[in-house]
């Protein structure tokens, strides 16, 4: 059976590790990219890209599906993408390296990528549009809110809830039971031991 056609927002490093993920699944064939007009033209790890978001209404008659492939700290720009994406119609589906695991007691939302060795635990709940970076764990009963970057390495023990639009640094450890409110940004290397307010920037 042939496999359904899957178009990548954004062309930048993000996106290369995006379009390595997707291949390892080997549920979807890359289409193409979309990116700036600067970058129509280029090749990305073999895959062209074809255009800006001008011809995102077009494709969507030969491409089902969509992936952001766009990173952040901030998570406006993925935000106001996820929306446009499904207003014309476009599916989001999870995108699960090979490599990494996914209890089959969590709940997922849409839009998610779970890159290489990530490690998602019984009893997780996550939304939608979310980012889960090489290596990242979140352990039993833990909570991720929509339109999140859980980076390279991180560790979220049991119970941890997330809430939507925050930004989880590289090899930051958040104790078992806290919480980080929205819009939040925690710097790398952190280890995180209390209860974070609404847009907060915990840098140490």
């Amino acid at each position: 059976m042939k496999k359904p056609y899957i178009i990548l927002i954004g062309a930048g490093g993000h996106a290369k590790s995006c379009i390595d993920v997707i291949v390892s699944e080997g549920k979807y064939n890359i289409y193409g990219l979309v990116g700036k007009k600067s970058e129509v033209g280029r090749s990305v790890c073999g895959y062209k890209v074809i255009g800006t978001d001008e011809i995102l209404n077009e494709i969507i008659k030969k491409v089902p599906y969509a992936l952001i492939g766009i990173g952040q700290i901030n998570s406006k720009k993925r935000v106001a993408i996820y929306h446009e994406l499904l207003a014309i119609g476009f599916k989001l589906p999870n995108i699960v390296a090979n490599d990494a695991y996914i209890s089959k007691h969590s709940s997922l939302g849409q839009g998610n990528i779970f890159m290489h060795d990530v490690i998602i635990n019984a009893d997780v709940r996550i939304g939608n549009n979310c980012i889960f970076n090489t290596r990242a764990l979140v352990e039993h009963d833990s909570t991720i809110d929509d339109n999140c970057h859980i980076s390279t390495g991180t560790i979220l023990n049991g119970n941890v809830t997330v809430h939507k639009d925050s930004f989880i640094g590289s090899g930051v450890n958040l104790m078992e039971g806290i919480t980080i409110g929205k819009n939040s940004i925690i710097g790398m290397g952190l280890s995180v031991r209390h209860n974070q307010k609404d847009n907060t920037k915990f840098t140490g």
